[in-house]
């Protein structure tokens, strides 16, 4: 099986310019470009200007995020194909963070819990869910911004925990409920 070369563009949002990467078919990154996993940005394609040669995958891309950010829940029907590299077990947490539905939150511990009760039982620790989500490379449509601590603990975020709580004030979610750090 040969290996695709990654296409790249970026494309603006309310919360900066974010980087999309796709192996043609499948959208395989979107973050912030100046998040720490962030890939190269050399290879960016025409900034954010769409073009003919773009991959399908990014104009769907665009629409889904200007339906986000414009408030809207976009469906699954608006959902770019994903092809995210990762391990069996990080697909299987992304696959549950994906459920989670707009303006909702689960904590990490909860999230642990449903996948062990998905694989027939026993216990699954919430720090390795943990370091699941942080790995998401397509955030927001795959919706980490979602995962917090328990109690009052507002947990982390891969990119910035800033970020995060606008992204959760966008979705409606009242952060008094948690004890913010100085953002």
């Amino acid at each position: 099986m040969t290996q695709r070369q990654l296409m790249r563009a970026t494309v603006e949002t309310p919360i900066g310019r974010m980087m999309m990467a796709s192996d043609g078919e499948g959208l395989t990154e979107l973050c912030l470009e100046d998040w720490w996993w962030a890939t190269d940005h050399q290879a960016v394609l025409d900034s954010n200007r769409e073009s003919d040669r773009e991959p399908d995958v990014f104009r769907m891309t665009r629409v889904w995020l200007t339906a986000y950010f414009a408030g809207e829940r976009p469906g699954l029907d608006q959902t770019p194909p994903l092809h995210p590299a990762g391990t069996p077990f990080q697909h299987e947490v992304w696959n549950l963070v994906a459920e989670i539905p707009y303006g909702m939150t689960v904590s990490y511990g909860e999230l642990a819990a449903e996948l062990a009760e998905r694989r027939g039982g026993g216990r699954m620790a919430a720090q390795a869910v943990g370091g699941a989500v942080k790995r998401n490379p397509v955030t927001i449509i795959v919706p980490c911004h979602r995962v917090v601590g328990s109690g009052r603990a507002f947990g982390g975020y891969g990119g910035r925990l800033d970020i995060k709580a606008e992204l959760l004030e966008h979705e409606g979610v009242d952060l008094a409920r948690f004890d913010l750090p100085n953002l």
